[in-house]
């Protein structure tokens, strides 16, 4: 090989790299492009199971609090009758207090309103 030879091939290899390195500045664009959309993407979908996992627990509540009140009587009602039973007030004005062996408006009222 003589040196014009030598010589046209180190720069057909130069010429090679050149391109090479445009490729890889594209690729490297490219690669930015889609680190950054997936960050976008990742925030987005965090986000959103949040707001999933905040609209369930608040519709779960209400569905809580619907049948509760819909729903067959809980212990707090059996305990408050219970105590209706024995003699007691349960209204709010008088709660607590001894009934002396007379039925109470108001605490029926109240004992009608939580069936």
């Amino acid at each position: 090989m003589n040196n014009r030879q030598i010589f046209d091939q180190v720069s057909d290899m130069e010429k090679q790299i050149g391109e090479l390195y445009e490729q890889l500045g594209e690729l490297k664009g490219r690669l930015s492009d889609v680190l950054e959309e997936n960050h976008r993407l990742a925030m987005e979908n965090h986000n959103l199971r949040n707001h999933l996992e905040h609209h369930t627990e608040e519709s779960k509540k209400e569905e809580s609090g619907t049948t509760s009140k819909k729903g067959f009587p809980s212990e707090g009602y059996d305990n408050l009758a219970r105590l209706y039973e024995e003699g007691f007030h349960i209204c709010n004005l008088e709660f607590g207090g001894p009934r002396r062996n007379e039925d109470c408006m108001f605490c029926l009222d109240f004992l009608n309103k939580t069936k």
